[in-house]
């Protein structure tokens, strides 16, 4: 009997959600005989328990910092167990919004112009005001460097930019991006498969937190995307193009603006939802992959030294 340790919770800001996740995929496991299935939350005690349970995998589901930046990773790489998704570096560098930008940059993949803010002691409002004007103009998206989900994202305009911005304070540093409008498109790679894309239409002012976990925010979810097939194609091919730069293993997905009949990449997420409101299982279910194959394939992927 194969045993599959799933690790989930941790201690990011999207503990909640990963727990979720992480009850979808143990529910479509269970329905299988052959797996011996644990659901662990990472703590002290997480060596000590890989080396009771040894596990033949672990499936990892934490989101955000300790579980998607090349941490838990690493402990794994040591452990030398076979884990699913992507490995140390590649979620280090993922999870890093201005080092995935500088390598975005250097690719030629356009993504929106930003400024890398740190927070010191003494801080000239007005200056900074003035240099977002100079390299950027309002709006702006104020955001964390390190973290996922939407959490703590702000759209900015002159007059609550500071009070935004401060939110951020205890992060050390934050990410000031120039805000793209437009279309809201999100692409899943799996493995080396343009798996698809998603239009989403948020009631909401973006594709927040809210928009994404809450129901009753209603999001609108577009698939097929009204594109033509050469910008589907295109959209798509920079998707796989950042996975592989990125060198990001099993499924991730990878999230754009559209606007003026030009692709913006935001970021790439190397370790995306798998709730019933999330994005890739739904792009896999229109492809006729369903949830227990997509399961299996990230599965599959699993492996040490990547």
């Amino acid at each position: 009997m194969k045993k599959i340790l799933i690790l989930a919770g941790g201690y990011s800001n999207e503990r909640e959600i990963s727990i979720q996740t992480a009850r979808s995929v143990y529910k479509e496991l269970k329905k299988n005989k052959k797996y011996n299935i644990k659901i662990k939350e990472p703590d002290g005690n997480l060596v000590k328990e890989l080396r009771n349970f040894k596990p033949n995998l672990v499936f990892n589901l934490l989101h955000g910092r300790y579980g998607e930046d090349g941490y838990i990773q690493a402990i794994l790489e040591s452990e030398k167990i076979k884990y699913t998704h992507s490995g140390v570096l590649s979620s280090s560098l993922a999870i890093d919004k201005e080092l995935s930008k500088k390598i975005f940059i250097k690719h030629k993949i356009l993504t929106p112009k930003y400024i890398k803010f740190v927070f010191k002691k003494k801080i000239k409002k007005k200056k900074i005001i003035q240099e977002i004007k100079k390299k950027l103009n309002f709006p702006v998206v104020v955001k964390p460097i390190n973290e996922g989900s939407s959490v703590d994202v702000y759209i900015c305009n002159k007059s609550n930019f500071i009070k935004n911005l401060f939110k951020l304070e205890s992060y050390g540093e934050a990410l000031i991006e120039k805000f793209i409008p437009g279309r809201e498109i999100q692409v899943a790679i799996l493995g080396k498969r343009k798996l698809g894309a998603i239009e989403l239409k948020p009631k909401r002012k973006f594709y927040d937190y809210e928009a994404k976990y809450n129901p009753r925010a209603k999001t609108e979810h577009i698939i097929p995307v009204r594109i033509s097939s050469e910008n589907y194609n295109k959209i798509t091919s920079l998707a796989l193009k950042a996975h592989q730069l990125l060198k990001c293993r099993g499924v991730s997905r990878a999230d754009f603006r559209f606007h003026e009949n030009k692709f913006y990449l935001l970021e790439i997420n190397t370790q995306p939802g798998m709730t019933s409101l999330s994005l890739v299982p739904e792009i896999a279910s229109y492809c006729n992959i369903s949830f227990c194959q997509l399961i299996e394939n990230i599965m599959k992927d699993a492996s040490i030294n990547k």
